[in-house]
C-alpha cells in the first residue's frame, strides 16, 4: 500500500486500485475508489462549494505500519496496508469496512473467507459492477432512503433496490442511530442490504465507487449537514399552501373553469388546480389540443383572476405521430434499445422516451412547452417521470446500453426536473419554480421539486405505507413531498371503506407539506367524447373528486381540515423557511424533534408536524380510537378539545371519523 497527500486528500493506491479520501463538508469525508486511470470528476448530488471549515484536513501518514488517517472535525478515517477502511466520531468507532482476506484483516472472526471490502466486475466497455461490504451492529437503526412502498420505518433487515419505479424513488442517503449519515453517491441502478450480519451496496454499472459519511449529535444536525453539501429547497411561495385540486382528468377547458367557480361559490379558497394528462393530441405534442381546449390563454388568465395557479402534466414520451416526432428522431434526442428500436414505451400510443441526458433533447423539449404552456401563463409543470423504468430496467429485454444506461439512470428524473427549473428559475418576471414530480434522487430538492408518492392503491394498507415513505423521504433531505389523498386508484367511490379511507387520507394530508386531491376515481361508466382514436376525447375520465362530490358528511370533515390548514398557514410559512434554512422536512420521525427520547425512537406511526404539532394517523379501517406515545420533557395538548397532558407516557386517544388525534407542544 503506498499512500500520499494531494491538496487536503489522501491517496491511497494497492495494487490496481485507487483510493480517494478528502474533508467535504463539516465534519464530513467523502470516498472514491476506482480501478480506472483517474477518476471521473463528476459530482452527481455533492456540491463542489463546500464551507470552507469543511475542506480543511488533518492527515497522518505511517510509512513503516504501512497505514494512514485523514481528520475533519469530528470524523475520522483510519486506512490499512489492504486498504481496509475504519470510521470514528469523536474517536469512537462507529462503521468499519467489511474485510475477510488472510492480509489487513481487522476482524477477530474467520479471515479465510477470501472476501474484500470492495469487488469490481467488468463489463464489456469499461464499466464495473462494484460491490461495496461494511460491518454490520445489529442494534443499529437505519432511516432514510427515500420513498419504499413498505410499512417498515426502521430500515434494518431490509433490502431496497437502488431505482425509481413509479411509486419508489431512491434518495440513497441514510440516517443512522450511530450518530452518522451516509450518501451512496452513485446514480447507478443497484441494491443497498442492511442485514443483520453484514451491509452491502451495489452499483451494477460505474466506472467508480463514491460515498460520503458525516456525523454529529442529532438527525437534525446530520440532515443540516447533508443538505449544506447537496443543497437545500428554496422557499416555497405561500400561494401554494393551500389546497391543490385535481383528478383523472379534466378533459376540457369548460370543465376546469366549471370546477374552480364551483369552489368559489362555496367561499373556499383555491392554490392549484391540475390539468393532467390527454390534454394534447398527441404525447410528444406538448400542447392543448384546440378541440376541447380553444383558448387556454383565457382559460388561464381567468384562473389567475380567481387567484388559482395551473399545473399542467408533461410526459417524457413521444407518440410516432407527434408533430415532434421526426425532428427529435432525426436529431438525436430520443432512447432507443441496444439494437437501436425506436419504440420504448407502448400505451396509447406506439412511443419513445426523450433522452434527458442530451442537453439538446432538454433545450428542444422547454423550447416547445415555453411556446406552448409557460408564455400562456401556466404557473407549473407536472412531471410524469418515472415511466423510464420501462426502458432502464427492463434487462432481460431491453439492456439498454448496459454500462452507460444503468450508470447515470437514477439521475433521469433529476435531469427531466432541470428541463424546466434552469429555465423557470432564470425569468425575473416568475415567482420561484415549483414542479410535481414522481420520483427524484439525491439533491432534488434543491430544483424546487414537490415529490408525489405515484400511483397507489385506495387501500389503508397502502395509506399505511405512505407514512413510512413520506418520513423516510424527509430523512433523505426531500422536505416537498405529498400523496394521492385517498390513493390514486378505487373501483367505486360510493364505497364506504373508500370514503372512510379518503377522509383519514384526507385528515392526515392536511398536517403535511401539500394538500392535494387528486385520484382516478371509478365507477368508469363516463362517456368518451368523441370517436377519435387519438388524443383526449377517447380517454376515459374519473368520476369528480371535489371536497363535494362525496356528500354533505363527507364534505364537512374535509372542509373542517381544510379551514385547520389555512388557519396554520404562518406556522406552515415558518417550515417551509426552516426546510430551506436547515434541510429539516415538514414532516418528521419522533426522534428528529426528541432524539435524547427512547420510546421516540421506536414509535413508527405517528408523526411531529414540524416541531409543535404532534400527528397519530388513523391507519386501520374501522378504527376510532388508537394509542398515543407523548414525548417526556414536553406538555401536550388536544387540538380539539381541553386536556393537557404530561409527556413521557402513552394514552389512548379518541378518533371518531371527525377526528384526527393532534396534540400541541406547549
Amino acid at each position: 500500500m503506498k499512500f500520499t497527500r494531494n491538496g487536503n486528500a489522501l491517496i491511497a493506491k494497492h495494487q490496481t486500485e485507487t483510493i480517494r479520501i478528502e474533508p467535504w463538508g463539516r465534519n464530513s469525508l467523502r470516498v472514491r475508489t476506482t480501478r480506472q486511470m483517474q477518476f471521473t470528476g463528476r459530482d452527481e448530488a455533492l456540491a463542489e462549494e463546500v464551507p470552507a471549515e469543511g475542506r480543511q484536513a488533518e492527515i497522518a501518514i505511517d510509512a513503516e505500519k504501512k497505514c494512514a488517517e485523514i481528520t475533519n472535525g469530528r470524523i475520522r478515517a483510519a486506512v490499512n496496508e489492504a486498504g481496509v477502511l475504519t470510521f470514528f466520531r469523536d474517536g469512537a468507532q462507529f462503521l468499519r469496512e467489511y474485510y475477510r482476506f488472510y492480509g489487513g484483516t481487522l476482524s477477530r472472526e474467520s479471515r479465510c473467507l477470501k472476501e474484500r471490502s470492495r469487488t469490481y466486475l467488468p463489463w464489456t466497455g469499461g464499466d464495473y459492477k462494484i460491490i461495496q461490504r461494511f460491518e454490520s451492529t445489529p442494534e443499529e437503526k437505519i432511516f432514510g432512503m427515500g420513498q419504499y412502498q413498505q410499512p417498515q420505518l426502521n430500515l434494518k433487515g431490509c433490502i431496497l433496490p437502488l431505482e425509481q419505479r413509479n411509486s419508489q424513488a431512491s434518495v440513497p442517503f441514510l440516517v443512522s442511530s450511530l450518530g452518522y449519515g451516509f450518501l451512496w453517491n452513485n446514480p447507478a441502478v443497484g441494491r443497498a442490504t442492511f442485514g443483520m450480519n453484514i451491509t452491502e451496496w451495489i452499483a451494477e454499472a460505474a466506472k467508480e465507487l463514491d460515498y460520503w459519511i458525516t456525523v454529529s449529535d442529532t438527525p437534525k444536525q446530520i440532515l443540516a449537514q447533508y443538505t449544506e453539501v447537496t443543497g437545500r429547497a428554496p422557499m416555497m411561495p405561500d400561494d401554494r399552501m393551500g389546497l391543490w385540486q385535481c383528478k383523472l382528468r379534466y378533459r376540457t377547458q369548460q370543465e376546469v373553469l366549471d370546477v374552480a367557480h364551483a369552489y368559489a361559490d362555496r367561499g373556499i379558497p383555491l392554490d392549484v388546480i391540475v390539468i393532467d394528462f390527454f390534454h394534447w393530441p398527441y404525447q410528444g405534442d406538448w400542447r392543448f389540443d384546440p378541440k376541447y381546449w380553444p383558448d387556454p390563454k383565457a382559460m388561464i388568465d381567468e384562473l389567475h383572476g380567481m387567484g388559482i395557479k395551473v399545473c399542467v402534466s408533461v410526459w417524457p414520451s413521444v407518440d410516432k405521430k407527434s408533430e415532434n416526432f421526426a425532428r427529435f428522431q432525426e436529431d438525436g434526442l430520443l432512447m432507443q434499445t441496444e439494437r437501436g428500436s425506436d419504440e420504448t414505451y407502448d400505451y396509447c400510443g406506439d412511443c419513445v422516451e426523450i433522452d434527458v441526458t442530451n442537453p439538446e433533447t432538454r433545450e428542444a423539449v422547454w423550447e416547445i412547452c415555453k411556446k406552448n404552456y409557460y408564455d400562456l401563463g401556466v404557473d407549473m409543470f407536472w412531471l410524469d417521470n418515472s415511466e423510464p423504468d420501462l426502458v432502464k430496467y427492463d434487462f432481460d429485454n431491453l439492456r439498454y446500453a448496459m454500462g452507460p444506461a444503468l450508470e447515470c439512470s437514477n439521475l433521469y428524473p433529476q435531469l427531466y426536473s432541470r428541463v424546466f427549473y434552469d429555465h423557470e428559475i432564470a425569468d425575473p418576471t416568475r415567482e420561484q419554480p415549483v414542479n410535481l414530480l414522481r420520483c427524484c434522487w439525491a439533491g432534488s430538492q434543491k430544483y424546487g421539486n414537490v415529490i408525489w408518492s405515484g400511483d397507489v392503491p385506495s387501500t389503508f394498507e397502502a395509506f399505511r405505507d405512505q407514512l413510512s415513505a413520506g418520513l423516510n423521504m424527509g430523512l433523505a433531505g426531500i422536505p416537498w413531498w405529498t400523496t394521492d389523498i385517498g390513493g390514486f386508484m378505487t373501483d367505486d367511490v360510493n364505497d364506504p371503506y373508500f370514503q372512510e379511507l379518503l377522509i383519514r387520507w384526507f385528515q392526515f394530508a392536511a398536517f403535511s407539506a401539500v394538500l392535494r386531491m387528486h385520484g382516478d376515481r371509478g365507477p368508469y361508466n363516463i362517456p368518451a367524447l368523441d370517436d377519435r382514436d387519438f388524443g383526449g376525447g377517447f380517454q376515459h375520465t374519473g368520476q369528480s373528486n371535489e371536497l363535494w362530490s362525496y356528500g354533505e358528511k363527507n364534505f364537512r370533515i374535509m372542509k373542517k381540515y381544510l379551514d385547520i390548514r389555512l388557519s396554520l398557514h404562518d406556522y406552515i410559512h415558518d417550515l417551509y423557511e426552516e426546510a430551506h434554512r436547515n434541510g429539516s422536512p415538514l414532516i418528521r420521525t419522533m426522534f428528529y424533534e426528541f432524539p435524547e427520547d427512547k420510546a421516540s425512537w421506536e414509535v413508527d406511526d405517528q408523526y411531529m408536524f414540524g416541531s409543535r404539532y404532534l400527528v397519530a394517523p388513523i391507519l386501520e379501517a374501522g378504527q376510532t380510537e388508537r394509542k398515543v406515545v407523548l414525548p417526556a420533557d414536553a406538555r401536550w395538548k388536544e387540538l380539539e378539545g381541553d386536556r393537557v397532558y404530561e409527556g413521557g407516557q402513552t394514552i389512548t386517544a379518541q378518533a371518531p371519523i371527525d377526528v384526527i388525534p393532534v396534540f400541541v407542544r406547549e
